[in-house]
């Protein structure tokens, strides 16, 4: 969530901000929650004053009394009697102003960084390096949603049965490389210096607010409805609730968490080629990394966030690039996006595997999560946050570029995780 102070103080700032995010109507917008702020405040005035004119008045009705004048306090005592009845309206008003403001403010997505380059869609995403060679498969190669049928390791029929469409049932060697890559990711966040947590997978609607896929997404969560719950989208909510309303001290930064859970998406459905087999699903598992630090640090941090993730896919032996994400594409809360792709060359297309981003005082903002200065002045942290990595288009990614007329080669590094080395 923004701050009021920065939206008062740097509005053109904030405006052109919005609109390198295409934000629709960012002037009309921003002018809408300035009213709504002046009006808070100054309802706040007017009750501040009142609350003090009757206090006032309370002392001098004691100080009458006590020299016998009841008459005149009788008298202070209707005017207190209106007194607070007046600021008794006031605050009515005040909360309701609070919470439009509260809404209004919700509704602002974050400021782009200055690095963010211009551009409405996908396509106008910078790649900022690509790493690697790509493959050249054999003859008869297979796309991965072919090869899971052939060696029978992940069945979606069964998960339809099950549950729907977008939620696969992992089996055989299939289920073992799941565990393999869950492992993997694990181990290598705790050698990065990572500590690693098993958070909740439902969360209650604070933390949904806490971290912004509420009100942005609400109706792409899985919602349960009777504890007004939600499933999580990604391990990313649950770590960084773990800090809300708190004031980290110095020393402790910075914060660095990695935790796996299952993630579930309920804007998984189109047609074509794009969602086919892995390519998207409605529950998939994920490792996630997650870091509060200093203000001053955090960009250091998100290029060191970015650099673990690459390291990750190296050690998989994938052809990636790097993409920073143009205005239009980032997320709601992000202040600068880098995305890595794996390359699928059976599909002869790039998949995005990892969004990294530092999301600045957004959510700490919307999450009270604090530190204290030199000074003593409380100050907003800055969190961050990365997969690394989500599995499925890793999975069919590895499964494709790895694929030979004997089967599929395992990567080297997964060897010691999966007790094979073929899938076959």
């Amino acid at each position: 969530m923004l701050q009021l102070s920065v939206l008062r103080e740097q509005t053109d700032l904030v405006v052109a901000g919005l609109n390198k995010r295409n934000y629709k109507n960012a002037a009309q917008e921003v002018a809408a929650v300035l009213d709504l702020d002046q009006r808070r405040r100054q309802v706040q005035s007017e009750h501040d004053e009142l609350q003090a004119r009757s206090n006032s008045i309370s002392k001098e009705i004691g100080i009458l009394m006590k020299n016998g004048e009841r008459e005149k306090a009788e008298s202070y005592k209707t005017q207190t009697t209106e007194l607070k009845q007046q600021a008794k309206t006031l605050a009515e008003q005040l909360t309701t102003l609070e919470e439009e403001l509260q809404a209004a403010l919700y509704k602002l997505p974050n400021i782009p960084h200055e690095s963010v380059p211009q551009g409405r869609s996908a396509e106008d995403n910078e790649v900022v390096l690509q790493h690697g060679e790509i493959p050249t498969l054999h003859a008869g190669a297979l796309p991965h949603w072919e090869l899971i049928q052939k060696y029978d390791i992940i069945d979606f029929d069964l998960g339809n049965k099950i549950t729907g469409a977008g939620f696969p049932v992992y089996k055989k060697q299939g289920a073992r490389l799941q565990r393999a890559l869950i492992n993997f990711f694990l181990d290598e966040a705790l050698k990065a210096g990572y500590v690693e947590v098993q958070p909740p997978i439902l969360v209650n609607e604070a933390s949904g607010y806490g971290t912004g896929q509420l009100p942005d997404k609400d109706g792409q969560m899985y919602h349960a409805t009777e504890d007004n719950y939600y499933l999580i989208p990604t391990a990313e909510v649950p770590i960084t609730n773990l800090y809300r309303d708190e004031i980290v001290p110095v020393e402790k930064l910075p914060i660095k968490n990695a935790g796996h859970t299952p993630c579930f998406r309920r804007e998984a459905g189109s047609w074509g080629a794009d969602v086919r087999g892995l390519n998207r699903l409605h529950q998939f598992d994920k490792v996630e990394i997650v870091q509060v630090t200093l203000p001053e640090k955090s960009y250091e941090t998100l290029e060191e966030m970015s650099s673990y993730i690459q390291g990750l896919l190296q050690k998989l032996e994938l052809p990636y690039r790097v993409l920073r994400l143009c205005g239009g594409d980032m997320g709601f809360t992000s202040a600068l996006t880098y995305d890595m792709e794996v390359y699928s060359t059976a599909q002869g297309r790039w998949l995005e595997v990892s969004s990294c981003s530092n999301f600045e005082t957004y959510q700490a903002n919307r999450l009270k999560l604090r530190y204290k200065n030199e000074s003593g002045k409380t100050q907003l942290l800055h969190t961050l946050n990365g997969s690394a990595l989500a599995l499925p288009r890793i999975v069919a990614a590895i499964l494709e570029n790895n694929q030979t007329p004997e089967g599929i080669n395992m990567p080297k590094v997964l060897h010691p995780y999966l007790g094979f080395e073929k899938i076959s």
